[in-house]
């Protein structure tokens, strides 16, 4: 077994200190990749459940082929690589705002989704997603799959609040297909009122808990996912 702890790298953006460590946890007996903002953690290679599931959830509304998948937020990879997994799937655009993040997957510094950035059906953009699906659309995905913020009222940047609202989930869906499907990963358990903001726009729209194991506390945790179509 090598180190129980190692910084794998560290850089500086206009959005602050991206770290990358790498750490031996001993409840699991596996290296655990965590990706920090300044203080706060983004992300954990130990519960992935949550962000695989966005993807499958997603993609198990729609009953056809040859699917164009827009995800929001590359993090670790999970959701990518699930998009990738369903044999539908003919095309993956990820947006994602912190170089870093890319560098780290183009070096294959994450050993579960190694081979991600080199994948022909890829396409990896260095952009502000909240920007792009404000404006007007160039081209149409069969699902966006979004998991950036923490829930629809704890974001990163202040700037996202507006996504959140009936005229920023409009302009979201002028990026869908006509029967296209809308994905977000929450930390919080599915919130009425976010409910009641995508009913504005989308006519089928539900909340799904994602419960996995938590080896860390010995018990249960969760996350959820909003679809709407």
């Amino acid at each position: 077994m090598g180190l129980r702890f190692e910084e794998l790298d560290w850089q500086q953006t206009p959005l602050g200190e991206f770290t990358l460590r790498r750490r031996r946890e001993l409840a699991v007996d596996r290296d655990v990749y965590e990706v920090k903002l300044n203080d706060e953690f983004l992300m954990s290679s130990l519960f992935t459940v949550a962000e695989i599931e966005l993807a499958r959830l997603a993609l198990a509304e729609l009953g056809r082929a040859d699917l164009r998948v827009l995800v929001g937020g590359l993090g670790l990879g999970y959701t990518a690589q699930a998009a990738l997994a369903d044999p539908r799937v003919a095309e993956v655009t990820v947006i994602e705002a912190a170089e870093p993040v890319l560098d780290w997957h183009r070096r294959d510094l994450f050993p579960d989704t190694i081979g991600l950035a080199t994948d022909p059906r890829v396409r990896l953009v260095h952009d502000d997603f909240f920007r792009l699906v404000a404006g007007v659309p160039d081209r149409r995905y069969d699902a966006i799959l979004l998991d950036i913020d923490h829930t629809p009222d704890h974001h990163l940047d202040r700037t996202h609040g507006d996504f959140y609202t009936p005229a920023g989930l409009t302009a979201m869906s002028q990026h869908l297909t006509a029967d296209g499907v809308f994905a977000l990963w929450s930390d919080d358990p599915p919130d009425d009122d976010f409910l009641a903001v995508l009913r504005t726009e989308f006519a089928r729209v539900r909340g799904t808990v994602v419960s996995f194991a938590n080896p860390i506390t010995d018990s249960e945790s969760s996350n959820s996912i909003y679809l709407a179509r």
